[in-house]
């Protein structure tokens, strides 16, 4: 959804870009997924051609400069600001060959006063005061700033066909694991950032943040004029763009799922060799602990801190948490001296309670996180029961 290049150098013509009985055709574009996990979800744009002049720019709300200082944690906070640019069709259209990203067009089916007001709002929202927006990924992005500016534009209502404010069984979670299918770990990373409030059920008007359900629901769409008339809004659908020819997608490999059951399995396989020699590798749970420990500083540091939605609350907390990486030394002395390890118990007695209401908490998780999970079970519960052997 987002269109990873630096903010080119441009300058503001201040002169209208179309004059009053030019000929103007708009379109709204929609762009395949990427590979990233930044284009996962396609991109929109806005493209408008003057036939008279014989100008064609592309308007982009997904632009932001990559290299700006500080842009990984102003994103993880929810503080990132974007813009809109305007670019050559040519230049646009060609990005997306490259890059192997197909590009659909919908011709809109706009009156010549609309298609003037249309360029208008856009030039005016172009301008070097006016072209910075705070990114928000689910309800201020690349696909709801075009759309609210269509809307704008049109004299009259938008008809989609159904209420598109009434609630669906769709969540916001079911749309990333839609749309991130086939990449396993970009899925599992947003699943494990997103909290409770990403499983609530959403409007049809709210999922058009995904530029895909835009593009559909704009074709079923017809504007509403004050006299009750009804228009299509689109006109006419193609191909734009047919990318270059990709290469053989690569295997996934070790998917996230695999990679959390081998560290379960060689997690029994230390716990029950350990016990056997009746001595602990402190070392395991060094990793172990760390680890999980340096997730849970990232869960609480968005459940806390950033102002993406639907971060707050997190029940993955009660598994992955700072406490771990916080506690570490305390849990390592306790286990090289086989004593009884206070945080050890209360960590069995959380993680058994986790796991028995998994079905209650109103948040829906990862398989991954049951493998990884029964590993700090079982290395907490190997080490008390070593401790314990020492008493006897």
């Amino acid at each position: 959804m987002l269109s990873l290049c630096p903010f080119p150098a441009r300058a503001w013509a201040a002169e209208t870009p179309f004059a009053p009985t030019d000929s103007l055709r708009v379109s709204l574009l929609t762009c395949a997924a990427g590979e990233e996990i930044y284009s996962l979800f396609g991109h929109t744009a806005i493209r408008c051609e003057n036939l008279t002049q014989g100008t064609d720019v592309v308007y982009n709300y997904g632009v932001f400069d990559f290299n700006s200082g500080g842009f990984v944690l102003r994103f993880a906070l929810g503080e990132t600001d974007y813009r809109l640019d305007r670019e050559p069709a040519d230049y646009f259209n060609y990005a997306y060959y490259y890059h192997g990203r197909d590009v659909w067009q919908q011709v809109l089916n706009l009156t010549r006063e609309e298609k003037q007001r249309l360029i208008s709002l856009l030039e005016e929202n172009y301008r070097p005061e006016n072209c910075v927006y705070r990114y928000n990924f689910f309800y201020d992005n690349c696909s709801i700033r075009p759309r609210d500016k269509v809307e704008e534009a049109i004299r009259g209502t938008v008809d989609y066909g159904t209420d598109m404010d009434a609630p669906t069984d769709i969540t916001f979670r079911d749309l990333i694991n839609q749309y991130s299918e086939g990449h396993p770990w970009s899925r599992l990373a947003m699943n494990l950032c997103l909290g409770s409030e990403a499983d609530k059920p959403i409007s049809r008007r709210t999922q058009m943040f995904v530029p895909f359900r835009l593009q559909a629901d704009l074709a079923q769409a017809q504007v509403v004029d004050s006299i009750g008339q009804k228009r299509p809004l689109v006109s006419q659908e193609n191909i734009l763009v047919k990318a270059m020819p990709k290469g053989k997608p690569r295997g996934n490999g070790l998917t996230p799922d695999i990679c959390a059951w081998l560290c379960f399995a060689a997690t029994l396989f230390f716990t029950v060799h350990d016990h056997r020699r009746k001595k602990s590798l402190w070392s395991v749970d060094v990793v172990l602990f760390a680890t999980m420990g340096l997730a849970g500083c990232v869960l609480a540091f968005l459940v806390l801190l950033s102002q993406h939605p639907c971060m707050s609350p997190n029940y993955l907390l009660f598994v992955f948490h700072p406490l771990h990486l916080l506690c570490l030394p305390w849990i390592i002395r306790d286990e090289r001296k086989r004593r009884f390890s206070p945080y050890l118990t209360a960590n069995v007695v959380v993680l058994t309670l986790f796991m028995a209401f998994w079905a209650v908490f109103p948040q829906e998780f990862p398989p991954t996180v049951v493998p990884l999970a029964l590993s700090l079970f079982v290395r907490s519960i190997g080490n008390i029961l070593l401790a314990k052997r020492k008493q006897q």
